[in-house]
């Protein structure tokens, strides 16, 4: 059996699922219900402090089976996500074209990228598209960086745009999609272009 070596942010984030893994079954469901009535109707940043903290405990309570134990009632406005019965709260990514909203309880898909809703299917398209482009700067290989005059120069024009396009999806898209979910989180850094989320101008 291969082991994959855990990156430093993974080792960061398992210290602070510490914090919750002495949470009983009802108490860490009861939590999560708590948070989100707290986060309906709003937009969250992925790396959002809030929001942040719901994933942990979201995957940790569906490694724990909370929601299908239905130990706690989430907030009424939360439909069940067909992937896992956990109340939808979707995660948007650049990859939404190819993996559709991502669910914040599994990480699988929740809405599958035809199944979004026009016209904000439309937007998506577009955008994930030119983000794609603009992303796909950080992954030329050397032959392609060698007909660049200049790839560093090249690499910050494309994290540049990939600020801009980040920030449309959080202030352009998402409220499209809060049309139809009670709340919706986006990814808002790239790792490959060294966006980070201070980069994101607010909305």
């Amino acid at each position: 059996m291969e082991f994959k070596e855990q990156s430093p942010s993974d080792i960061l984030w398992a210290e602070y699922e510490e914090a919750f893994a002495d949470f009983d079954d009802l108490s860490l469901g009861r939590w999560m219900c708590q948070t989100l009535g707290q986060m309906e109707g709003k937009i969250w940043r992925m790396s959002h402090p809030l929001s942040g903290t719901y994933r942990l405990c979201a995957t940790l309570g569906h490694k724990r089976q909370i929601w299908l134990k239905r130990l706690a009632s989430s907030p009424p406005a939360y439909m069940e996500s067909p992937c896992c019965r956990a109340p939808a709260l979707p995660l948007l990514t650049r990859d939404v074209k190819e993996e559709g909203l991502l669910c914040s309880h599994c990480t699988t898909t929740l809405a599958p990228f035809a199944e979004i809703p026009e016209p904000v299917r439309t937007r998506l398209a577009r955008w994930a598209d030119a983000y794609h482009k603009v992303h796909g700067v950080a992954h030329w290989d050397d032959d392609r960086k060698r007909l660049c005059a200049d790839y560093e120069q090249e690499f910050e024009a494309a994290a540049k745009k990939a600020e801009d396009l980040l920030g449309q999806a959080g202030q352009e898209l998402c409220p499209m999609l809060l049309e139809h979910y009670p709340a919706i989180i986006w990814e808002d850094h790239d790792e490959c272009l060294e966006v980070r989320p201070e980069d994101i101008r607010p909305g």
